[in-house]
């Protein structure tokens, strides 16, 4: 069993070996970028890579408080639902207003898997086969529609 240090030291570790490996990849655009802190330039959506002690997610997350505006920038992402599966040829979950762990209310679209630990390093090759593709075909993804959320700033 880890302490908190150490499951903080080795989820730190996971991250900078994924940020490494990521790092040669350039964006759809042609750009050299942080994997792991994906900039998409709107103020209340982001892309979210998350590993735990038993699952591991992608997605996109939107964070706005009012709740009328991020259903607004939920029905605009709907809007590119066969862009999306173009792109990432998956059907992801769609979650209106759901609430993440701090209790604030969120909407989400994203994939997970099971069976895989941040925490056990025979298990990062899996995991970063699980986000590399994923965050890749986000960012083709993003490249194309990004243009489709200005009107809602």
């Amino acid at each position: 069993m880890y302490n908190r240090a150490e499951a903080a030291q080795t989820r730190e570790a996971f991250w900078t070996v994924f940020g490494q490996y990521m790092a040669p990849q350039q964006s759809a655009e042609g750009q050299f970028i942080n994997w792991i802190n994906y900039k998409t330039g709107e103020k209340h959506i982001y892309f979210k890579m998350q590993a735990g002690n038993h699952s591991a997610t992608i997605g996109i997350e939107l964070t706005h408080n009012d709740v009328e505006l991020q259903q607004l920038y939920f029905e605009q992402f709907d809007q590119y639902k066969k862009l999306l599966l173009q792109a990432t040829n998956e059907t992801w979950l769609w979650q209106l207003h759901a609430t993440d762990e701090s209790g604030r209310t969120i909407s989400k679209i994203y994939t997970g898997i099971t069976g895989v630990n941040i925490m056990n390093r025979e298990d990062w090759p899996k995991l970063i086969q699980f986000f590399k593709p994923r965050i890749i075909a986000l960012d083709l993804f993003w490249s194309e529609v990004k243009y489709g959320f200005e009107a809602l700033r």
